[in-house]
């Protein structure tokens, strides 16, 4: 059986300024009475008003804003005091500090390789706190190192779940809807930040912000994949040309013949249409050549 996790819990605490007046008025009433009244009692009170003194300083510690402060008791935890300024607990309680404050984490360059088994260069940016102190301190070893370990393996199974770019097209030469490392931004960022919350929460750690700040692919095939994005979006583009060519020969001929300008025969319209086309989709511009015979000669 695998053993509970801790929770967190509230610890009582008090006000630690009332505890220094009261050692204050404890120290002043010792020595009042040592000089009043010199003898064996007098002395016996004393020794008593000051470890009383010491009682109300020794429990005393200060929590700064987001900071929390666990205490244990003899290797048992009690609880975690959140409270700010001067505080004060059970003089044998000793109490951690343990920052609750927002922290950043930039990892490092990894190379690992997509959904399509490419090689790439991907990092990200992790913003994260302690949210459960019991946990952060009981259940892992170093929650420090634990971030940092899990944040990468979370990283590395993003990577292979999801493609660099979106390398297919369809017949329009539009790229197919894909979510892709490149274009899914806010999609690949909640999923790295519903993975890394899955991770982080054994050691009660909650995940604030997580977005890619590195994606590249790998030198070794950067150069190929260039050539091979350029291509695609001169095939994409000539795609779109001839499309557009196609409906303006299609609307040319319509009108012509819907004002009857001119009557043009299978031959004569397959032509045109051949003309037409080369002057749309050509990467030149047209030199027009002028036919002083008549459409047949």
């Amino acid at each position: 059986m695998g053993q509970a996790s801790a929770q967190e819990r509230v610890a009582h605490s008090s006000n630690g300024f009332a505890h220094v007046a009261a050692g204050l008025g404890a120290a002043a009433a010792g020595i009042a009475l040592l000089i009043s009244r010199p003898g064996p009692v007098a002395v016996v009170l004393t020794l008593l008003l000051f470890a009383l003194t010491a009682w109300c300083w020794a429990g005393l510690y200060m929590l700064q804003p987001n900071q929390a402060a666990l205490l244990m008791f003899f290797g048992s935890y009690r609880g975690t005091d959140r409270s700010e300024g001067l505080r004060w607990a059970n003089p044998f309680f000793v109490a951690t500090k343990l920052s609750v404050r927002a922290r950043n984490f930039n990892s490092e360059k990894l190379k690992v390789n997509d959904l399509r088994g490419n090689p790439i260069e991907i990092a990200a940016a992790i913003v994260w706190r302690v949210e459960d102190t019991a946990r952060a301190s009981f259940d892992v070893e170093n929650y420090e190192a634990y971030v940092l370990t899990q944040a990468e393996a979370a990283v590395r199974h993003l990577a292979s779940r999801y493609a660099y770019d979106n390398l297919q097209v369809d017949e329009h030469g539009d790229g197919t809807h894909e979510i892709t490392l490149r274009s899914g931004t806010e999609e690949v960022g909640a999923a790295l930040r519903t993975e890394l919350q899955a991770r982080f929460a054994q050691a009660g750690i909650v995940v604030v912000d997580a977005k890619l700040t590195h994606l590249a692919y790998a030198p070794e095939i950067a150069g190929t994949m260039l050539r091979r994005q350029q291509a695609e979006a001169v095939v994409a583009a000539r795609s779109k040309i001839v499309q557009g060519a196609v409906g303006m020969v299609e609307l040319a001929l319509k009108g012509l013949e819907s004002r009857g300008l001119v009557e043009l025969d299978d031959e004569r319209k397959a032509a045109m249409v051949s003309n037409l086309l080369v002057v749309l989709c050509s990467d030149h511009d047209a030199t027009p050549v002028v036919n002083t015979g008549t459409l047949y000669n």
